[in-house]
């Protein structure tokens, strides 16, 4: 007879995994989920876009899996839900990979290596890990439509870019400014205040500091007078100031002072030379610049190399009195012009750290040149052979060479003797390649020349958070830049607005990361000085009068007609390479190249006739992503409708790394909110960090990366799919662990193979036909209205759960009822119904619950675990559809027993308990006992157990359950405050309540149980004390052990008889006998012949329970009697301290 059900010899998740695939394939099931829900609602979904440049990683199946859970579930529910892939190709990873590579700098790009020759090398490295990407994507049943992909270096894409930044500039949002950006050295790119924000690019380094001495120039200046007797009556007078960045200190034009913050002036010594001098700093700051010890000690005891340095406070100042003093600047070597070398105000001084006294470089610090711009005061720039004002530091982080700077400039301006020493060395020494850990930073060199000249106070190492580029790991710069940027703060309200509308998981993301990031929102630095990304379609004349920003490839290709009509140009490139404007297809687009060189030799014409050449700068890359809603349907060139419609418009469904939360969800909303007005995302998840199984990051550096192709070979992908989504919540960091995984298939997926293969072995042996009548559930017995209570029960939570955007909570359910309910509870208790005998109603009824309790099973874990829930589906099924074609179970209400459920519940909560019980003094289960008790506090709780109480009986294997009422007295119990929460509660009156706590009468016990509350007078006061306040103890009874688990307390009496013990003898005789009967490989209805070899020890036992033991292994005949040596099927078996000898054969019919 062929079998209905297959059965199989072990579970092999990894060989299941192959021929699933194999069945998707040859069905093309992914394409179905789409094509078979045409005209069915859509559920919009982002994928966020991958570098291929880099090889996928386990933390990419733990976002691949969150997004495919959700993608089938809605799949399963009715929705039609596409879903494109797409590749990043743009922008520094690919860049920096290919410069390492070719072995060259940026520099070398345009020298060594032509902008062509770069860009080609850049578009093959970004696809290089392709296959790699594709392969993972597929073996871990990742659905997503792969051939059909969006590449953000297709030149469709950059036109819809183009499209959006046009609508910025319409709406006067994109503008050009020259300010201080954070600036990449390492990369030769400015950044925007996002990807500084990135995880992990703020980090704490120790530099060198100093405390700098700004000597006061002594003139007839107004802003001096009423203080030159204090200033210069002792020592050389100085304002201090200090720095995290000496480096900086040549390039100081000013010092400020917080108008309001009060200043001493004071007389002392400096500590390096032990001369008289006169200083101003910070009132509030006195304690971090001089020894407390040394106050009050005379000026003139001092002798040079005292521990304590005296010290004089002569006269107090506001900061607003000391503004206009000039004073000398401290390393002359560039002269910056007149108007400099004064105290300013700044409204940002403060004196959390420091002197209270900054110092102004305008060429780098943001704050720094607005208060020089207020108060006229000259940036410390450099002019450079081409003309062009630059800062003291180069574009690769190190003071400009001589030979690079004008030479007329230089000879006006610059102090040559004293600026050759200095000049092409390094601010950090990460930008220098030849630094070694030993080479001495350019902030220890200044400091010591600074030492040498009388000119610093203090020197020490200071540990600080300082930014550091996301792609390089290097230091940044902050660095006067001409970009371009988007003026998001002119809408930071509305972003503020719209992200209240967004479903954020966990919703503290969306209030406090990204929330306080909108607030504190900065203008989106849209410049990068690179080569392969897209460029910025702005057209200026050399003026920069007259400007156009191109918005479409069909504009640029008529500008271009006008610009060779005008002979500005000789040819249309376009036009000569056969590109036809308005035709959307492939063939056409490629026929032409947006992106660098080619973009960069078109001139165009102004409407007064100049010529006018493209902004040099591609645009941030972030902004590339963030355009993917529009430009992966080529939008508004395409699909307009469909979007217009909202039908593919905004995603209902987004997610990524928490990393980008300030990336691509950031750009995502701006540009939403910029352009659109409109979200982009209804709800977004935000995962955490995959680390290691001891909570570090993963690196191949520290050699404890997880390769996620490895995982999937040896265990399958559902079980690592299932362990990284149930182990913790998608936005909590992961500790990978291996043998969670393996712990993960062993629970649940053997779990279900071997309820499976339990179901299959019986429904084939008896024909079970699962479209036979169903047996109304009303008239199955109350075990299987209980598990299909509890069956949709499951339903319902999993379902809430996942339109919660709650995986991990839907995930452990459904775990919880395949192990604690299904196998362990149902299929256990109902064995016997499936054994032998015709296909009765209550045999049918248990067939068809446990049938129904494995389909929905298979439906329900379908999105978390695709494979082995398409494989379990299929086999129980009969059919050749895949399970991710079928609907998504919906809860039947009126199969739900709430009632019903909580007395199987209170059963297994006392079965467990008990049974923990009997771990405690080694007692198996098979060892009868005689009694349990339950203490109950009401009636309701009575019945309940009255109603399970030959279940639990059986369960824990117990003569009798004795139920009685908490005030009989039989336990005694007490309570046990806990004090961290009784703290908050009762105040300084905790310790009295605690003394009425501990000291309640048995009868306030069994109200506080009864109750879950209870009032108490506590110094003539009414006062509430909840039950999760404390912890009810019960006391051990002689020869009993209690246990207690909230409001639910038993004893169990632990004292084993000679009769209970001659039970557990024949309960261990049939359960060796029945491993027996597995190794030998008997069918389950072979019946069998016993004879036992005499034995003080069981024959009492054998004889009392004979019939018992015949039963249990279907033994037609049993006997004790003699065995002789030698004869065949004889068994030993060991049962604790008792040894038995049986002799075994099949029964002859």
């Amino acid at each position: 007879m062929s079998k209905r059900f297959p059965e199989y010899n072990g579970l092999k998740l990894p060989e299941i995994n192959d021929s699933v695939l194999e069945q998707w394939g040859n069905e093309n099931v992914f394409a179905r989920t789409m094509s078979e829900r045409e005209g069915c609602s859509s559920f919009v979904f982002f994928e966020g876009p991958p570098s291929a440049n880099g090889k996928p990683g386990i933390h990419h199946v733990l976002a691949r899996t969150i997004k495919d859970i959700f993608c089938r579930y809605k799949t399963m529910q009715g929705f039609q839900v596409k879903r494109k892939a797409g590749w990043d190709t743009h922008g520094l990873p690919v860049e920096l990979g290919v410069e390492k590579n070719l072995g060259i700098t940026k520099e070398d790009i345009g020298k060594k290596i032509s902008v062509d020759e770069y860009n080609a090398a850049c578009r093959r490295e970004v696809m290089k890990y392709t296959g790699e990407w594709e392969d993972l994507t597929r073996r871990m049943g990742y659905w997503v439509d792969m051939p059909n992909a969006y590449i953000t270096y297709d030149n469709r894409y950059i036109e819809t870019v183009w499209w959006l930044l046009g609508q910025l500039y319409e709406k006067g949002y994109l503008y050009k400014g020259y300010t201080i950006q954070p600036y990449s050295p390492a990369a030769g790119t400015g950044l925007s205040s996002h990807e500084l924000n990135q995880p992990g690019c703020y980090r704490d380094v120790k530099d060198t500091t100093c405390v700098a001495q700004f000597r006061v120039v002594d003139n007839d200046n107004p802003s001096l007078a009423p203080y030159r007797e204090l200033l210069f009556k002792w020592g050389t007078p100085y304002f201090l100031a200090w720095t995290t960045t000496p480096w900086t200190l040549p390039s100081n034009t000013a010092l400020a002072v917080g108008p309001e913050i009060t200043y001493n002036i004071v007389r002392t010594y400096n500590p390096y030379s032990g001369k008289p001098i006169t200083v101003v700093a910070a009132d509030a700051l006195m304690g971090s610049l001089f020894n407390p010890k040394a106050k009050g000690l005379a000026l003139d005891s001092y002798s040079k190399g005292d521990k304590l340095i005296p010290y004089e406070v002569v006269a107090q100042v506001k900061g607003l009195d000391l503004v206009g003093i000039d004073y000398e600047q401290l390393l002359p070597w560039v002269n910056p012009g007149e108007g400099a070398f004064r105290v300013i105000p700044g409204d940002y001084v403060t004196t959390e750290d420091g002197t209270g006294i900054v110092h102004i470089a305008g060429t780098f610090g943001a704050d720094d040149l607005r208060v020089s711009r207020q108060n006229n005061i000259p940036p410390l720039h450099l002019i450079d052979r081409d003309g062009n004002i630059r800062p003291m530091v180069d574009l690769t982080g190190r003071f400009y060479l001589l030979s690079d700077l004008d030479p007329k400039f230089v000879e006006e301006m610059v102090d040559v003797e004293a600026y050759t020493p200095w000049q092409g060395q390094y601010v950090k020494n990460a930008y220098d390649s030849e630094a070694t850990a030993e080479t001495e930073t350019l902030d220890v060199k200044i400091c010591m020349e600074l030492k040498a000249t009388d000119k610093v106070f203090k020197i020490e190492k200071h540990t600080h958070n300082y930014p550091h580029c996301w792609r390089t790991d290097k230091p940044v710069l902050y660095y006067p830049l001409d970009s371009w940027f988007i003026k998001t703060t002119a809408v930071r309200e509305r972003l503020m607005e719209l992200n209240e509308g967004i479903k954020w998981k966990p919703a503290s993301t969306g209030s406090g990361r990204f929330g306080k990031w909108l607030e504190n929102l900065q203008d989106w630095n849209l410049s990068r000085s690179r080569y392969w990304g897209t460029p910025l379609p702005i057209w200026r004349t050399e003026d920069a009068k007259e400007e156009l920003c191109i918005s479409s490839v069909e504009q640029l290709f008529n500008e271009i007609e006008r610009a060779v009509a005008a002979g500005v140009m000789t040819e249309n490139p376009y036009r000569k390479a056969g590109f036809e404007p308005g035709k959307f297809d492939k063939e056409n687009y490629e026929k032409i190249d947006l992106h660098r060189p080619y973009v960069d030799d078109i001139v165009l014409v102004s409407p007064s006739g100049k010529p006018m050449r493209r902004e040099k700068d591609l645009i941030d890359v972030w902004f590339d992503s963030g355009s993917m809603p529009y430009a992966q349907i080529h939008y508004p060139f395409e699909n307009k409708d469909a979007f217009d419609n909202r039908e593919v418009y905004p995603a209902d469904f987004i997610a990524e790394g928490v990393d980008q939360t300030r990336g691509w969800f950031f750009t995502l909303h701006a540009i939403a909110g910029m352009v659109f007005d409109s979200i982009s995302y209804k709800t977004v998840i935000s995962n955490g960090l995959v680390l290691d199984k001891y909570g570090n990051k993963m690196s191949k550096r520290l050699g404890n990366a997880v390769d996620p192709f490895g995982q999937i070979s040896q265990y399958g992908a559902d079980p690592v799919r299932w362990y990284m989504i149930s182990n913790s919540s998608p936005w909590d960091n992961l500790k990978y662990d291996e043998k969670g995984v393996l712990e993960t298939s062993r629970k649940l997926f053997s779990t279900l193979y071997n309820t499976y293969s339990f179901f299959a072995l019986y429904a084939n042996v008896d024909g079970f036909d699962a479209e036979a009548p169903q047996v109304p559930v009303s008239e199955r017995p109350e075990i299987d209205r209980w598990i299909l209570s509890l069956l949709n029960s499951l339903v319902k939570e999993v379902s809430e759960a996942l339109d919660d955007y709650e995986p991990t909570r839907a995930a452990r359910a459904i775990g919880d009822f395949v192990g604690d309910n299904l196998s362990n509870w149902y299929v256990r208790l109902n064995r016997k119904r499936f054994w032998g005998g015709e296909m009765t109603t209550d045999k049918l009824a248990a067939y068809q619950t446990l049938y129904t309790c494995l389909k929905t099973v298979a439906l329900l874990m379908a999105p978390f675990a695709p494979f082995y829930a398409d494989r379990l589906y299929r086999d129980l099924t009969g059919s050749t559809e895949s399970v991710h074609l079928d609907r998504f179970p919906v809860a039947d209400d009126s199969l739900i027993d709430n009632e019903l459920e909580a007395r199987q519940k209170l059963a297994q909560d006392i079965t467990s308990m008990a049974l923990a019980l009997r771990r405690k003094v080694n007692l198996k289960v098979r060892q009868p006992l005689q009694t349990i008790m339950v203490p109950v506090a009401d009636e309701n709780r009575r019945k309940a157990l009255e109603a399970i109480m030959e279940l639990v009986k059986s369960e824990i294997n117990v003569k009798d359950l004795k139920i009685v009422g908490n005030d009989e007295g039989i336990l005694v119990k007490s309570v046990k405050p806990d004090f961290k929460k009784l703290g908050p509660k009762f105040g300084k009156q905790m310790k009295a309540a605690a003394e009425i706590i501990k000291n309640l009468d048995a009868k306030a016990i069994a109200t506080l149980e009864r109750d879950g509350r209870l009032t108490f007078d506590l110094n003539g006061t009414p006062a509430d004390l909840d039950i999760a306040d404390v912890e009810i103890i019960s006391e051990d009874i002689p020869g009993w052990l209690v246990a207690n688990e909230g409001n639910l307390t038993i004893a169990l009496d632990v004292t084993v008889t000679p009769e209970l013990r001659r039970e557990g003898i024949a309960r261990d005789i049939v359960n060796r006998i029945q491993n027996i009967r597995k190794s030998r490989d008997y069918d389950i209805t072979d019946r069998i012949a016993l004879t036992f070899a005499p034995a003080e020890a069981t024959d009492d036992a054998i004889r009392d329970f004979a019939d018992y033991i015949s039963r249990q292994v279907l033994a037609t005949s049993l006997e004790i009697a003699p065995i002789a040596d030698g004869d065949e099927g004889v068994e030993e078996l060991n049962m604790d301290d008792i040894t038995a000898k049986v002799k075994i054969t099949l029964a002859t019919s």
